[in-house]
């Protein structure tokens, strides 16, 4: 199944040859590259990532999570990370297919599911199942004919929930779907951090929005994403002035100020630290 997967990602995706995610359906993502690229920031989405071939290495706090052909990577939240494809070749290119997780669409699911222990974590890896890559096969088969999209897609998605509720990450997944779960209140702080990146955090003020004590959601916050909130909003900055470094014209201080950097040398010492790199040398000419 792994080839065929492989080979539905290629086709849908010829002509390129640099990581980039193209949009198959919506919700559904596929990308493929034939040489190893650079470590790229960006932020991750719930999601269930499908490697056929390759392998990618991603970062979440400096912590490495690699996976490879017939492996998936479960992301709980939206997450500050660094992504690479680190094996690719023009006979083995790194090639992977990405479902975003709706709430809404597992929570549903729940009740057919029996009751497991909570399980926390940003990110997790595991080997997929032959029960999980024949419904991801299935969607990529009829992803270009219209009207089976519109008939059929609904069901294979739902046993992709399926079938991920059910094997080992399911503990995870389910957290997902639950809409007073403490990964959905977490979300809710972790929503407002995204939209104000330049606002000064009050963890008691977040905590009030997830609906917790300061010291629970503390607790809570560093469970699920491996960082305190302090931590999460610098390499969510940090991340961003990367982005706006490499598209925009402004200056590395203007850039700082915007994100809530009072002193462009601390984000200089900042950005070294996370990158390596100085500002100025990380510039797109």
């Amino acid at each position: 199944m792994l080839d065929e997967l492989r080979a539905l990602i290629c086709r849908y995706d010829a002509g390129r040859r640099e990581e980039h995610a193209r949009q198959l359906l919506p919700g559904v993502r596929i990308s493929r590259c034939d040489t190893p690229t650079e470590p790229t920031p960006g932020v991750a989405e719930p999601s269930v990532a499908i490697v056929a071939s390759g392998l990618k290495r991603t970062l979440l706090n400096g912590v490495p999570y690699e996976y490879g052909a017939g492996q998936y990577l479960v992301a709980s939240l939206d997450l500050p990370v660094i992504g690479q494809a680190a094996k690719a070749s023009r006979d083995e290119p790194f090639t992977v297919v990405s479902l975003r997780l709706e709430p809404a669409e597992i929570a549903p699911l729940l009740l057919e599911t029996p009751a497991r222990p909570a399980q926390y974590g940003g990110l997790v890896v595991s080997d997929a199942s032959d029960e999980l890559l024949d419904p991801v096969v299935r969607l990529m088969r009829i992803a270009e004919r219209p009207d089976d999209v519109r008939v059929l897609v609904p069901g294979i998605r739902r046993e992709i929930l399926w079938r991920l509720l059910t094997g080992e990450q399911g503990a995870l997944v389910r957290q997902i779907g639950l809409a007073d779960g403490m990964l959905a209140n977490i979300a809710e702080a972790i929503r407002w951090i995204r939209r104000n990146p330049s606002q000064q955090l009050r963890i008691a003020d977040l905590a009030d929005l997830a609906g917790m004590s300061p010291s629970t959601f503390h607790r809570h916050f560093r469970a699920a994403t491996s960082m305190t909130p302090i931590q999460f909003q610098k390499q969510l900055r940090l991340q961003e002035a990367r982005i706006h470094l490499r598209t925009r014209t402004a200056s590395a201080a203007t850039i700082a100020h915007e994100l809530g950097y009072a002193s462009p040398s601390q984000f200089t010492r900042d950005y070294q630290r996370a990158f390596g790199t100085t500002p100025g040398d990380d510039r797109t000419p």
